[in-house]
């Protein structure tokens, strides 16, 4: 119980972060897959390199990513599924509050069942899943959630086949508004490292999502730096033209580990089993 209200404190008062790290930490079921996994038929391997960051850190503007596995298309409503039904606890009326706020799987008829609509969504990225949810069910897979740099990396591979820039194609999805039905996964385009709908369907958590904060605590103001806001808030990055990128840095400092929201899905990482 004492647990449960530390994590509610923290997320209350905006320290997501926090809350995860602590999470991970104390929580018997949830963590970093271990061990590691060789490819499966329905994961990847996306070989290593070195990544241009967004945002400098204290190593310069690049990282090395180390080669890893990643889930070919995201997490779909079936998967889902068939997880809640094997571990209830995250099921849409017996979820903890903490965990997950009220739009937590709303798209669905029940705990156990898509609705009259299963047809159409049983194939499509499941949504309003909180991180804490999204999570757990990579580390129940014996997988996690890929880093924001290895997400980064990954769907920063040009799109497969096509003369459009991969600029061009983000710009042009986050143009549009988010369908009623979400589309099946495979319905966008595959990139250059064989994955599916890395733009273009979903927004996806990342296990770091908030790791780069694009704004100030209110609870400190005199402590607030210019940096922080309007143009300023491109002061660091690689490239202060890369609009799409600053919409998905912008948009991760936005969530809180337990907010659910319509297009935003998840597929799971883990690190190559070493001989």
């Amino acid at each position: 119980m004492m647990f449960e209200l530390a994590i509610n404190r923290l997320i209350k008062t905006g320290r997501s972060f926090f809350a995860v790290i602590i999470f991970l930490v104390f929580s018997t079921g949830i963590g970093h897959a271990q061990g590691g996994a060789t490819a499966s038929p329905d994961m990847i391997k996306v070989p290593g390199g070195e990544h241009k960051l967004f945002f400098s850190n204290e190593s310069g503007l690049t990282t090395e990513i180390e080669p890893f596995i990643l889930d070919v298309t995201a997490v779909t409503n079936a998967d889902f599924l068939e997880f809640v039904k094997t571990d209830p606890q995250w099921s849409r009326s017996r979820v903890s509050k903490i965990y997950a706020d009220t739009g937590y799987l709303k798209h669905w008829q029940g705990d156990m069942e898509l609705g009259a609509i299963s047809e159409k969504i049983k194939n499509s990225p499941v949504t309003n899943i909180s991180w804490f949810a999204a999570n757990d069910y990579c580390k129940k897979q014996g997988k996690r959630l890929p880093t924001v740099d290895e997400w980064e990396y990954a769907a920063s591979s040009e799109m497969a086949g096509s003369d459009k820039k991969l600029t061009e194609i983000i710009l042009e999805w986050y143009s549009k508004p988010t369908p009623k039905v979400m589309p099946p996964v495979r319905s966008t385009m595959v990139n250059e490292f064989g994955l599916y709908d890395m733009h273009g369907l979903v927004w996806e958590w990342t296990s770091d999502f908030n790791s780069v904060v694009m704004g100030g605590d209110s609870r400190s103001n005199d402590a607030l730096k210019e940096t922080l806001f309007c143009a300023s808030g491109s002061f660091g990055a690689a490239d202060k033209e890369d609009y799409a990128s600053f919409m998905r840095y912008a948009y991760r400092s936005s969530l809180k580990a337990n907010y659910t929201v319509a297009n935003l899905g998840f597929r799971c990482a883990s690190d190559i089993k070493k001989k």
